[in-house]
């Protein structure tokens, strides 16, 4: 209850209206009179509507004003932004909605207090929260406030798919994607061209080659790598893997295959360590031959292509015409036995060669990687000081494995390495290809599945849409081949 009289003495001496000792019963009596106490509790009751609409309206003002920030989204990827009203203070809200979404393709979750959907538009937008608080009347106009909302497009429709130019001397398809069976096994391989490729519209420089022979029972995978900055190595991939099956086709000693052959059957039987070490030997020295057949058809056709078209070899940089060819190779040659495969590989480069068991608890990588600390560190079978390096002997390029049997024998180029396994150390690691081999089986944002079912006839065109997963900064070739 307003004390009316003293409320009255405020006025006056806020008026300079002094009242003396004399005049205070009269004073009384004017304060007394209904006149005067309805005027004053009219006075208070405006004073009090002028203050709480005052503050109404410097709430409402600091809600607008408030900066609400919330996630970016992008374009076709599921979007959430929950608004924490709590957080925020803005407990006074007697309901919020939003306007605005419906036309990104979201709307508002008032459970969880949520922006949520997909996004189907690109920008720089602008949603506004409709709300009102307490106090404010049913008849008022509910407030606005402008939150932004940035919806970024979709990371690979920047990228352009620039053909490459077909009228090229040495053009070869930008994608490649095979499925076959391999002696007792499949094989399912695809070669990409890399989007940094696609945007400016060059070769793809990967390239791979398979076979199974028939006349002695052994099949080979060959992976390549050609480097990208020599203009030439996209022709250095693909005769560095075929001139691999060249050489176990029609280069390879049938007798001394025959001899080693014999030798692995009678190890089986005895178990001697020496003749396992011959055997290795002999197998080291196989190979060796092989690689340097590679090296040798490459410098071939450098030769015979610097005479024809001379204009290819302008390059100041490059000391030698293989220069212009540089690639890196893997391959790897198995044949299956009454006591479980045999497997030799080779690899020179940055591309990894592993083997996973029967039972998928152990996976073996099959060579070491010729990797830099600053990059730069990879090496090519283009490269003849790799056939006499003290520092990595060319012996240590070889592998033999005896194994009873195995699910997946994985070649790849760093394009999908470098994605997927990020460091050369995550190769040693088999809970890495299990995750690997359960991205592959679907288990990825796209969700997309390779089925390795010996029925599946869809599996080529499944490895090919799984190989388009994005990876932020890996834009490289991608070459893959699993022997299943």
């Amino acid at each position: 209850m307003v004390d009316i009289k003293m409320y009255i003495n405020s006025l006056f001496n806020a008026k300079n209206i002094l009242i003396p000792t004399t005049k205070q019963n009269l004073l009384d009596e004017f304060v007394r009179s209904v006149d005067c106490q309805e005027a004053v509790n009219s006075i208070i009751e405006n004073q009090n509507f002028i203050m709480e609409k005052w503050k109404i309206k410097n709430r409402v003002a600091d809600i607008i004003s408030h900066q609400i920030v919330i996630p970016n989204g992008t374009i076709g990827k599921h979007y959430e932004a929950k608004i924490d009203f709590n957080k925020l203070n803005f407990t006074d809200l007697l309901f919020e909605t939003f306007e605005g979404l419906e036309e990104l393709g979201l709307s508002f979750n008032k459970v969880n207090s949520a922006i949520e959907g997909t996004p189907t538009q690109s920008g720089d937008f602008k949603i506004k929260l409709i709300f009102k608080i307490k106090g404010e009347s049913e008849s008022t106009s509910p407030n606005e406030k402008l939150i932004s909302l940035i919806i970024n497009p979709d990371p690979k429709s920047l990228w352009k798919d620039i053909p490459s130019d077909t009228n090229d001397l040495f053009w070869k398809k930008d994608d490649v994607t095979e499925a076959a069976s391999l002696g007792d096994r499949h094989i399912v391989v695809a070669s990409k061209r890399g989007r940094s490729h696609e945007n400016v519209g060059s070769f793809r420089d990967d390239d791979f080659a398979y076979k199974y022979f028939e006349k002695t029972g052994w099949s080979v995978v060959a992976v390549s790598d050609g480097a990208g900055s020599y203009s030439l190595s996209r022709i250095g991939s693909q005769l560095a893997c075929n001139a691999v099956l060249d050489y176990f086709e029609n280069h390879h000693d049938v007798e001394q295959n025959k001899e080693f052959e014999s030798k692995l059957i009678a190890f089986n039987e005895s178990k001697d360590e020496m003749l396992l070490k011959e055997i290795e030997i002999a197998s080291k020295q196989n190979l060796y031959k092989a690689t340097l057949h590679v090296h040798n058809k490459i410098k071939e056709h450098a030769e015979i292509t610097s005479k024809e078209h001379p204009e290819l070899f302008n390059n100041p940089k490059a000391k030698t015409l293989l220069d212009y060819y540089h690639s890196t190779l893997i391959f790897a040659l198995f044949k299956k036995y009454e006591f479980g495969y045999v497997l030799q590989t080779f690899g020179v480069g940055d591309c990894p060669i592993a083997i996973m068991n029967k039972d998928q608890s152990q996976t073996t990588l099959l060579n070491w990687l010729d990797v830099g600390e600053f990059g730069g560190g990879t090496r090519f079978i283009t490269q003849p000081n790799i056939f006499h390096s003290k520092e990595h002997p060319m012996a240590s390029r070889f592998n033999f494995q005896i194994v009873t049997d195995f699910s997946y024998l994985f070649l790849m180029t760093d394009g999908i390495y470098d994605p997927k396994f990020v460091v050369e150390a995550n190769l040693e690691k088999n809970g890495k290809w299990i995750e690997f081999m359960e991205d592959l089986q679907g288990n990825n944002e796209d969700n997309l599945k390779v089925d390795f079912d010996y029925s599946n006839t869809e599996i080529s065109n499944q490895l090919s849409n799984w190989m388009d997963f994005w990876s932020q900064g890996n834009h490289d070739d991608r070459t893959l081949a699993i022997v299943y």
